[in-house]
């Protein structure tokens, strides 16, 4: 391999069919190139998703109420199902040992006014613990703790574009707001890595809005985590138990799928990775075909390398060659093209990556990358590709005659 008169020989044999040569290294190394910017694509498709939840807790589950869709119980079809603080407690004390964090959620908007800046934004009025299956994240200030909500404070927490709207340079933290004419306290700034949408929001204690509207007891949805030690046949499982209490509770058919919806990160991530597992298999096997085509080339342009030389090869065992020395030429020269064109094919495709993947930043789509292990693996198939390329060549050229060889015209 360190021999310098044999990578010389390797040399002048490319240099002597450049553009077959060109040609056949140009399929390896597009089909690496191919093959690293669709695992990358897949990836930045998984980061996208991802991304869209990641301003949730991953074991997060939201129930949320409907119209019934079917007659139960003495109840027509069509009635509207309304939850209520009596279901979010009846909740809470059903599944001790399954429930991390809950929080109820009320929606609403409101006209804001600080000085002589207004603005509308939405408003969700939750318990203390939605601070963390929301992931909401304080920058300045706190968020309202039990104190708060016991005492139906009237204090609030604004996303950071809200306080940029309405407070411009000021700090919001300590000073008053008006709240469709409600005077409230802004106790705390937050953001929102998942979504800059989320900053223009406004949080606060569900106890104060449910008062406000006169003291109803209502929630428009319940959002709990559930124990993080669950695998996910346990969390759809847990899902499946919250669903039929609900259904129980609230009087509505078993079979109804509209009364009563029970989300699950945990199913949508199984979701995600089901498809993207599929989008990098596709993409392996595209990469892998157009790679194995790469290959077949290269063997060939080695099957006419070594026609063309075969005189030479007989030459070489009249002299005393032996056929391992002739095998080794030859792998070490169909190895060589394969590696070369194919690194270079990686190479491009990274210099591509880095430079745009990370500017790259839609819902859908995120930061496309692959990891190192995928690099290490390809430089590997390239190594493969190179010897396999040359295998057959390389034992015909080993199994030439010398008598036969010399006669070749």
């Amino acid at each position: 391999m360190f021999d310098r008169d044999i990578w010389q020989e390797i040399f002048n044999t490319i240099k002597k069919n450049k553009l077959r040569t060109f040609l056949t290294g140009f399929s390896v190394g597009w089909a690496i190139f191919i093959l690293v910017m669709l695992l990358a694509s897949v990836n930045g498709m998984q980061n996208g998703f991802t991304g869209q939840f990641n301003d949730d807790a991953t074991n997060s589950i939201f129930v949320r109420p409907g119209r019934t869709s079917k007659a139960y119980a003495g109840f027509e079809a069509g009635r509207r199902i309304q939850f209520t603080n009596e279901d979010f407690e009846y909740v809470k004390q059903s599944f001790p040992d399954d429930i991390e964090y809950i929080s109820g959620r009320y929606f609403t908007s409101t006209s804001a006014r600080y000085k002589s800046e207004t603005g509308s934004y939405p408003v969700q009025a939750v318990h203390p613990e939605f601070q963390i299956i929301e992931k909401t994240i304080i920058t300045d200030g706190r968020y309202f703790n039990e104190a708060d909500f016991t005492n139906k404070a009237k204090v609030a927490i604004i996303g950071r574009k809200v306080a940029e709207d309405l407070f411009k340079n000021e700090n919001p933290v300590g000073k008053f707001a008006e709240l469709n004419g409600l005077t409230f306290r802004i106790i705390g700034i937050f953001i929102d890595e998942g979504d800059d949408n989320a900053e223009r929001r406004i949080y606060a204690p569900l106890s104060t809005y449910q008062r406000i509207y006169g003291n109803t007891n209502y929630i428009n949805q319940i959002a709990l985590t559930y124990n993080p030690t669950y695998d996910l046949s346990k969390a759809l499982e847990f899902s499946s138990r919250l669903e039929d209490l609900m259904k129980r509770r609230q009087k509505v058919s078993p079979e109804d799928q509209s009364a009563i919806n029970v989300w699950n990160y945990a199913e949508a991530f199984d979701d995600i990775s089901s498809f993207t597992a599929v989008l990098k298999a596709i993409g392996i096997v595209v990469g892998s075909l157009i790679l194995i085509a790469g290959i077949v080339g290269i063997g060939n342009i080695m099957v006419f390398t070594i026609k063309e030389r075969t005189k030479e090869f007989g030459v070489r065992k009249a002299l005393g060659a032996r056929p391992r020395q002739i095998v080794n030429l030859v792998l070490l020269e169909s190895t060589f093209i394969t590696a070369f064109s194919g690194f270079i094919g990686l190479l491009f495709a990274w210099l591509i990556l880095s430079l745009i993947g990370p500017s790259i930043e839609t819902p859908a789509f995120s930061n496309p990358s692959v990891r190192s292990s995928t690099v290490i693996t390809a430089t590997i198939i390239l190594v493969i590709a190179g010897i396999l390329a040359g295998l057959l060549p390389a034992i015909r050229a080993a199994n030439v005659k010398p008598i036969v060889a010399l006669s070749d015209k």
